[in-house]
């Protein structure tokens, strides 16, 4: 993880906006005391890198707040984003030195960072830790493949809704999702939508211009995006109840 340009701090665990979604999710206040002790928060810039494929990470981390990107290069230089990354989400992998994408920052970002050392034998000393660790990375197995599905199956427009509600779900505590005209800002340009959704850019802004039109979101400026009801969004997602994509 680079340190280029990033600042460090320390806050604790208490006053942490994503506490009881991160990794420390489940640790007991003992056990957050410890956290405590090993942890250190940096921000980042936007734009810049985080990780770099195949060069040692000697950290992890939790995004406290802002969104980065995950990519990867192929040998011609073309350039794939393959995930976003939003608060709470975890950085690196206990056991691997080297990072497997590129990370960068697409806003300014907050990490929650451990020395990956004293994090692998935390969570030898700390089962809580471990158990939910491992929550997370199923969490985002499960989540890759819907988005097999998504890419494979749904139209543009379903695509879209699909994006839209998943940072509303990320953005918003699940008491607010029941409340009208939820606000939320894109954390990414319409261009980088369109690559992360496989559309052309024209395509993402005809889209976005049709749900609206349909009343399903309201276009708050350049990147401001309120849904009035979020079960009539949730609809457009081509997903069923149990979050199957529908023939």
């Amino acid at each position: 993880m680079t340190a280029a340009q990033s600042t460090s701090f320390r806050i604790d665990c208490s006053y942490c906006p994503i506490r009881h979604r991160a990794v420390c999710a489940k640790c007991e206040p003992d056990e957050l005391d410890l956290l405590n002790r090993i942890k250190i928060y940096k921000t980042c810039p936007a734009g810049q890198v985080i990780a770099i494929r195949g060069e040692q990470m000697d950290m992890v981390a939790s995004i406290v707040s802002g969104t980065a990107m995950v990519t990867r290069s192929i040998t011609d230089g073309r350039t794939q984003m393959i995930g976003l990354l939003l608060p709470s989400d975890f950085i690196g992998r206990p056991g691997r030195e080297a990072a497997p994408y590129d990370i960068t920052a697409i806003t300014d970002v907050t990490l929650c960072c451990f020395r990956k050392r004293p994090f692998e034998q935390l969570l030898l000393d700390m089962p809580h830790v471990q158990e939910r660790l491992l929550e997370m990375a199923l969490d985002e197995l499960d989540a890759a493949r819907d988005w097999m599905l998504l890419l494979g199956r749904k139209t543009a427009r379903e695509r879209i809704a699909s994006l839209l509600s998943l940072i509303l779900r990320r953005a918003k505590l699940p008491e607010a999702l029941a409340e009208r005209d939820c606000r939320i800002e894109l954390p990414i340009s319409r261009e980088a939508i369109a690559n992360y959704l496989g559309l052309t850019i024209e395509t993402v802004s005809r889209q976005l211009t049709r749900l609206a039109k349909d009343g399903i979101i309201r276009i708050d400026g350049k990147r401001g995006i309120i849904v009035p009801d979020v079960a009539e969004l949730m609809a457009e997602t081509g997903d069923d109840s149990d979050g199957g994509v529908i023939a």
